[in-house]
């Protein structure tokens, strides 16, 4: 899972952005925002801000759309995965 890498990849690719462009306005090595659209790598949240601002992203949504696959990056062996999620909702909606 990857909507994060592909969201921004879609949107620098619509507004005609090269890579090394993008990634001089982050002030990030090429390579690293390459892995980043590759989800070989996560963003940090600031560059995830600065992205939205860059790309006219809604931020809320963007936001959202990293979380979720910073979550799925962690619990994907998990057996226990959709049982925690269950566990942390409840928890999160008090």
């Amino acid at each position: 899972m990857n909507n994060f890498g592909d969201l921004i990849r879609a949107k620098r690719e619509e507004k005609e952005m090269l890579l090394r462009h993008l990634a001089a306005e982050l002030d990030i090595d090429t390579a690293q925002l390459s892995k980043m659209e590759r989800g070989e790598r996560t963003a940090r949240r600031e560059h995830v801000v600065e992205l939205t601002k860059i790309l006219s992203l809604d931020k809320e949504e963007t936001l959202s759309i990293w979380l979720a696959d910073q979550i799925c990056l962690l619990l994907a062996k998990e057996k226990q995965a959709l049982r925690a999620l269950k566990l942390a909702e409840t928890t999160l909606s008090k």
